[in-house]
């Protein structure tokens, strides 16, 4: 059942029970519609009702110029979105590619519901949301269908273990048409065992990625997320690094050797190897 939490002059929080924990939205005291949403106190996602195409958190802004990036401007996507959190990223590519098709795979259906009911979607907008798990429903896609696919989940603040190995990357890449992009957000923090073990693990699958981030969080200096994007065909780099260095806040694009260098000798995650993201330290939600 939802519980309302008394807002000081405007909206009031909304709080509910989900499969993830507790859900709460929260809303934004600078934008008359914006909420963000939480589960069990950390932040998740964000929205603006009134701008759509508007993306407070980095990681998702990261994610947009991604979309925006996947094909000419204005062209329809045929996008997938492994996790759903508050539908910020699906919003953000109706928004700003009208006519584009889009398919949501994201297992918490309580979240869901309250997101729809809180948070409606604007009509017309082609999202079909399907309360399943994510690498079930990817295998649901058929083969080439996807111009982007963008992986968010997060299971009690970690990614589950089956959503990391080649096993999985390889139905990816199945799911996407030649030359289509991959995008997943990644969380990790020293000594970043988990984010090297990624990059070799996606590195197996697809010939070109890079990955944008804090540069203290690929200094290894705190934990933070961090955005890979892999295809099979030449990456936006330059475009990327403009973008990411001209964002509030400023992310750095690493390629090429410096990213294999950074991976070092990581080896991939398979099935049988596969662990979940690490835990964030407590502070990252203080």
């Amino acid at each position: 059942m939802a519980k309302s939490r008394r807002g000081r002059g405007g909206p009031e929080s909304v709080v509910e029970t989900v499969h993830g924990g507790v859900a709460e939205l929260r809303p934004d005291r600078e934008r008359p519609r914006g909420w963000t949403l939480l589960i069990d106190g950390a932040p998740q996602s964000h929205v603006d009702l009134d701008d759509p195409a508007y993306l407070e958190f980095a990681y998702q802004r990261r994610l947009g110029h991604i979309a925006d990036l996947a094909a000419p401007p204005g062209k329809p996507l045929q996008a997938v979105h492994l996790g759903g959190g508050a539908l910020t990223m699906a919003r953000y590519i109706a928004a700003t590619r009208p006519r584009a098709t889009q398919q949501v795979i994201e297992i918490d259906a309580p979240l869901v519901q309250l997101v729809r009911r809180q948070l409606p979607l604007e009509s017309g907008w082609r999202i079909k949301v399907r309360g399943v798990d994510a690498r079930a429903g990817l295998a649901k896609i058929p083969d080439g269908w996807a111009d982007l696919i963008i992986a968010d989940v997060f299971g009690g603040a970690r990614t589950p273990a089956h959503l990391t190995s080649t096993e999985f990357v390889g139905e990816v890449r199945r799911a996407l048409r030649p030359g289509g992009f991959y995008a997943a957000n990644l969380a990790d923090g020293p000594p970043l065992r988990f984010l090297r073990g990624q990059l070799a693990t996606v590195r197996t699958v697809f010939p070109e990625m890079c990955l944008t981030a804090d540069p203290a969080v690929l200094r290894g200096k705190r934990f933070g997320n961090a955005v890979l994007l892999a295809a099979d065909r030449e990456l936006p780099v330059a475009e990327l690094t403009r973008r990411a260095a001209t964002d509030p806040h400023a992310g750095r694009v690493e390629h090429g050797r410096a990213l294999r260098d950074f991976t070092g000798g990581a080896a991939p995650v398979t099935d049988a190897t596969a662990v979940a993201s690490p835990v964030p330290p407590a502070e990252v939600f203080d």
